[in-house]
């Protein structure tokens, strides 16, 4: 199963407050301990949501938010992407993680939808796109 680990984003995230030497030290051991187990697929820590930018559709309409966005705890400071067994595996993982901030902090682990998921509305022409889609993106 495939999973997206969602590190939440703090107040001192959000005002771009860099992790310590030590931090950096103790997240690349452990990335490189997800990568020796086969789990990370992929996984980057993101910039304050004041460099970001938001598009709300609403039928054919698109409005451009700018960043800062106010709700901190719903914002995200990093993700990776994970291919593990079960869930269980997925938390046992998040909880060998270092604490990925300064103070207190969560981790958010959500499935990504798999083929199976869909039933008979993800058809075998939509299938074989998405297969062409991941080979195409493998190869840049």
């Amino acid at each position: 199963m495939r999973v997206m680990v969602i590190v939440k984003a703090t107040a001192e995230s959000e005002a771009g407050e860099m992790p310590s030497t030590e931090l950096f030290e103790a997240m690349g051991k452990y990335n490189e301990l997800l990568v020796d187990a086969g789990i990370m697929q992929a996984g980057e820590g993101l910039k304050p949501s004041s460099q970001g930018k938001r598009v709300a559709f609403d039928g054919a309409s698109r409005t451009v938010i700018d960043g800062p966005f106010t709700e901190t705890k719903e914002l995200i400071a990093g993700y990776w992407l994970w291919t593990v067994k079960d869930m269980d595996e997925a938390v046992a993982w998040v909880k060998r993680c270092p604490n990925p901030m300064p103070g207190p902090s969560e981790i958010e682990i959500r499935p990504i939808y798999e083929e199976a998921d869909f039933g008979e509305t993800f058809t075998p022409e939509l299938a074989e796109q998405e297969r062409r889609l991941r080979e195409k993106i493998a190869g840049q």
